[in-house]
Formats: structure tokens, sequence, C-alpha cells
């Protein structure tokens, strides 16, 4: 039973950090972008990039038409 002040100690230091994190989150106000941030990995065409810097394009198959055989 020795443990339970302890484990109770470290649990309130945890919360407090999480508490900590979100107040400084919300100062800096990145929460009110976020949704552009999630869409920037799918951005096409990054800043500054000339297309012929980019890796060329990798044609996906299409799962739906039949695969031509080889003979």
């Amino acid at each position: 039973m020795d443990v339970i002040p302890l484990l109770v100690l470290i649990s309130l230091g945890l919360v407090a950090i999480g508490v900590a994190f979100f107040l400084w989150s919300v100062r800096l106000g990145d929460h009110e972008h976020a949704d552009r941030l999630a869409l920037l990995p799918l951005e096409d065409d990054p800043a500054g990039t000339p297309p012929a810097a980019r890796p060329p394009a990798v044609p996906v198959p299409n799962p739906s038409t039949p695969r031509e055989q080889e003979p």
C-alpha cells in the first residue's frame, strides 16, 4: 500500500504536464490552422521545387479493370 501515494503523485505530475502543454498550444494558436496543417503533406507542388527535380509519378493499377495477360 506504500506505492499508492507514489502513483498518485506521478499521475498528478503527468496531468500537470499535459495541461501545461495544452495551454502552451492554445497560447501559440496551433489549433487554429490544424486543418491546413493536416492537408499539407498532400500538396502537389511544393514551393520552390522545379518539376524536373520531383520524382516521376508511378502509375497505380486500377483493380476494377482486368489486367492484360502476357503470352
